[in-house]
């Protein structure tokens, strides 16, 4: 009975450490942008096609009506970080010169390329 007690101690005292943190896409974000810009925000997109630009560290995130521009100049990009490609962005949205920037702490990429139908 004790070991079932404390075992159920245990679990609650886990699920209340984990912080779950929703995971939006571009156009929920956009569609009421300050609701999200008082701290990390975790938004998932396409990788819009010809919008990496290496030189700025920065690429286009897209979603079906909107998009964000992304800042990934202090961090390293996974493997699998390609145009065309659906990732998730962790990041600080803010707004400058009237444009929503998402500044990237980290990217994650989708399942591999092995898991496509060919």
């Amino acid at each position: 009975m004790y070991v079932g007690a404390i075992m159920l101690g245990l679990l609650g005292l886990m699920f209340l450490s984990v912080d779950p943190q929703l995971q939006y896409t571009v156009d929920e974000v956009m569609d009421y942008p300050e609701d999200h810009d008082s701290g990390q925000v975790h938004v998932r997109g396409i990788v819009q096609i010809q919008s990496i630009d290496n030189s700025s560290s920065t690429f286009i995130l897209e979603g079906i009506d909107s998009q964000i521009q992304v800042s990934f100049a202090t961090i390293a990009v996974p493997d699998g970080f390609e145009e065309g490609r659906m990732i998730a962005v962790k990041g600080d949205l803010h707004q400058e010169d009237g444009v929503w920037n998402l500044d990237a702490h980290e990217i994650q990429t989708g399942c591999p390329s092995k898991y496509e139908t060919e």
